[in-house]
């Protein structure tokens, strides 16, 4: 089983910085896509940014400018650097990941999410 493990979050006022990452572990064959979600209280969980494996990028609308999502293939991690935070991105951040794992002697498709981080922005 793959695991997503994240790091980072906090409370930040707006207009502040924050930097997350989320780090990948198990019999992991590839991994394709890498992606950060989040999800408000009481909303569905929205894309925030992905990142496959040559380094293309994919940013929802309202982070475009201010988020940039990178990878370290060699670490298995994605990292999600957020500048000029606003008070609407106050989230659980989720990490996300897909490819392929070894398991019972042979290789199988996973996707897996991480818990969570919280990001707290203030006015």
């Amino acid at each position: 089983q793959v695991e997503l493990v994240e790091s980072g979050g906090g409370l930040v006022q707006a207009g502040g910085s924050l930097s997350l990452s989320c780090a990948a572990s198990g019999t992991i064959g590839r991994i394709n896509v890498m992606g950060w979600y989040r999800q408000a209280p009481g909303k569905q969980r929205d894309l925030v940014a992905t990142i496959g494996t040559d380094g293309s990028t994919n940013y929802a609308d309202s982070v475009k400018g201010r988020f940039t999502i990178s990878r370290d293939n060699a670490k298995n991690t994605v990292y999600l650097q957020m500048n000029n935070l606003k008070p609407e991105d106050t989230a659980v951040y989720l990490c996300n990941a897909d490819g392929t794992e070894y398991s019972r002697g042979y290789f199988k498709d996973f996707r897996s999410w991480g818990q969570g981080t919280q990001v707290t922005v203030s006015s």
